[in-house]
């Protein structure tokens, strides 16, 4: 291999026609910038580090063989597209990345015809693929399609869904490249990674002084189901990758590409990162890998804690996650309790459904998920949980906004989708303490499923209850006059105590109640509901069909006609940005929310500077 030149390579403004044109003896000293280019960045802004240094001599090679955008190259999932960004001419916006109208953590159709789908839920590229090259072949479309899949991905039912249906059209050419680097965030679940191991095991590893071999003869995996197979291929030799792909663009039939990478490549913290090999991060220190700031204890810390007391507390507990034990909070339960751990991969249906069957047996599964990636897997927890009236506890971790991930990670789906469900009971605790005690009462229910949510936030100091009404708690002391009922569901407990406060020292008494569970709706909260002259709810997700909704039609059926007003985040795709700023443009900070109660009591809106609550 030719060895790195001196000469600098320029990434702002690069492209890739330009990237074609560069001599071979350029692409090491290229593949070394944009490295250091990376950690400087993701270091500043937080972000997808790990697998984007694991990919660099793979999305070099595959802009060098392939015509990008006529060739489509899709990227499942979409965390893995930094590298792609500054080959296409972005590099000069990642002083941006993940921030409010700047620069998408995934790939985006707004930023560039470069980018074809804005995936960032895994498994799903390889379907994108099967119907594009569908359309391309009926539209006499000479592109090929590219999916770059990790193996993580394959562990996702989706992915084998789509692998049946290319395999079975040779004249659909579509080129699977899998990145294998053995890990999602975690290692790889199940028997994919050892399948993969075993479709490299007795051949030699193609390098850049061979021929790829077509393996059209060799039984394997892939082979099986249909196509051809060329590797493992060395993913950090950009020769050898060029050679496979060529090999597989010219082939003219459905093919996998199977290079083997290493996660967090060229960096040291990331590859002495033993758990997720700083596949995402916060800000950090660049030269040492650690966080610039020490990290607030979370929700997802406090959920950790109480999960592995209560687990001491009720044998038959188990934990399920879908590739995800670190950010989710199991990695403490499954190090205690390895037998009663569970991780089926990036596969949400299946581990719904596995819990199901883990309830049937006699044991209490808590699935431990991304509010986001449950609604894959919402037909589950209809018919094969709530139908058979099953003990299962869904723990809903990054509720709400998330923040700088954008509008797939956003959690704002969960309450409206799983309203719907009979039977199915839903907590939003307002802090550490009410997490604890929804969490026992779950854990505690077998008749049925439950569902805690709660936000990817820092968790702040207790709110404490001044009195109950029946169960509902009451955060202000009631009134003889009551002109409004404030119920908050969840992490807003803050702001709607401020707003309160703000507004009783401008005339309006306002009872602040906090319901733990949001469903089924509460009679206390209906009977509160009827002693005050107006209610405003709010919430941290839909304000149309969520809890707020339901207090509505909850009220109307009983026969309180006391007008309710919902404030909660729009029915829209919300962008990318800092959770505190995206609360304040829905309308959820405690000036707003101020604002919304005087204008539900026919007051004058618009509190001034003065006025308004910090």
């Amino acid at each position: 291999m030719t060895s790195i030149t001196d000469k600098p390579v320029q990434l702002d403004g690069m492209e890739p026609r330009i990237l074609r044109r560069m001599d071979r003896g350029e692409l090491p000293r290229l593949a070394q910038e944009i490295r250091s280019f990376l950690v400087t960045k993701v270091a500043a802004s937080g972000g997808h580090l790990g697998s984007n240094l694991g990919a660099v001599e793979l999305t070099i090679a595959l802009h060098r063989v392939f015509d990008s955008p006529r060739d489509a190259l899709l990227f499942d999932t979409g965390h893995q597209s930094y590298v792609h960004k500054i080959l296409t001419g972005r590099a000069g916006h990642f002083s941006t990345l993940r921030q409010a109208d700047g620069l998408s953590g995934y790939p985006s159709r707004a930023e560039s015809p470069h980018d074809w789908i804005e995936n960032s839920h895994a498994s799903t590229v390889l379907s994108y693929a099967d119907g594009l090259a569908k359309a391309r072949a009926l539209q006499g479309h000479e592109g090929r399609v590219v999916a770059l899949i990790g193996d993580g991905a394959l562990t996702g039912g989706m992915a084998w869904e789509a692998l049946n249906n290319l395999g079975a059209a040779p004249e659909q050419p579509v080129i699977v490249v899998l990145n294998d680097n053995g890990r999602s965030y975690a290692p790889t679940a199940g028997r994919v990674g050892m399948l993969l191991a075993d479709v490299g095991s007795g051949r030699r590893e193609v390098d850049s002084q061979h021929e790829p071999v077509p393996s059209v003869l060799q039984n394997n995996l892939f082979t099986a189901l249909g196509f051809a197979y060329v590797g493992p291929v060395d993913g950090h030799d950009e020769q050898a990758l060029e050679r496979a792909l060529r090999w597989a663009r010219d082939l003219g039939r459905p093919v996998v590409v199977h290079a083997v990478t290493v996660k967090g490549m060229g960096y040291a913290p990331a590859e002495n990162d033993p758990a997720e090999c700083m596949h995402a991060i916060g800000p950090i220190d660049p030269a040492t890998g650690v966080a610039a700031k020490p990290a607030k204890p979370t929700w997802t810390h406090v959920f950790a804690e109480e999960l592995c007391r209560l687990a001491e507390q009720h044998p038959q507990l188990v934990a399920i996650t879908a590739a995800m034990p670190g950010p989710t909070g199991l990695a403490d339960f499954a190090a205690r309790y390895p037998k009663r751990f569970f991780d089926v991969g990036i596969a949400e249906q299946h581990a719904v459904t596995s819990a199901a069957g883990l309830a049937m047996g006699g044991a209490h599964p808590v699935v431990a998920i991304y509010s986001t990636f449950l609604n894959r897997a919402f037909d589950q927890v209809l018919m094969d949980v709530a139908l058979h009236r099953l003990g299962v506890t869904f723990v809903l971790d990054r509720a709400g906004i998330t923040g700088p991930d954008g509008p797939s990670h956003h959690g704002m789906w969960d309450v409206n989708l799983l309203a719907m469900v009979p039977g199915l009971r839903l907590a939003a605790p307002r802090d550490p303490h009410t997490l604890r005690r929804a969490l026992a009462e779950a854990v505690a229910h077998a008749h049925g499923p439950t569902v805690v949510r709660y936000p990817k936030a820092s968790a702040d100091a207790d709110i404490p209850a001044i009195q109950r009404h029946g169960d509902v708690d009451l955060l202000t002391s009631t009134h003889k006059a009551k002109d409004v009922l404030l119920v908050v569901y969840g992490p807003l407990a803050e702001p709607a105590l401020l707003a309160a406060a703000w507004l009783e020292a401008c005339g309006i008494s306002v009872t602040v109640a906090a319901p733990v569970w949001e469903l089924p709706v509460s009679g206390a909260l209906i009977d509160l509901a009827a002693q005050h002259d107006r209610v405003v709810t709010v919430e941290d997700g839909l304000a149309d069909g969520g809890a707020g909704s339901r207090l509505t039609y909850a009220c109307r059926q009983a026969g309180v006609n006391t007008p309710v007003h919902n404030c909660g985040l729009p029915t829209s795709f919300t962008p990318a940005g800092d959770r505190g700023g995206l609360l304040d443009q829905a309308g959820l900070s405690a000036g707003q929310l101020a604002d919304h109660i005087l204008t539900a009591c026919g007051e004058t809106g618009d509190l001034t500077i003065a006025q308004r609550p910090a």
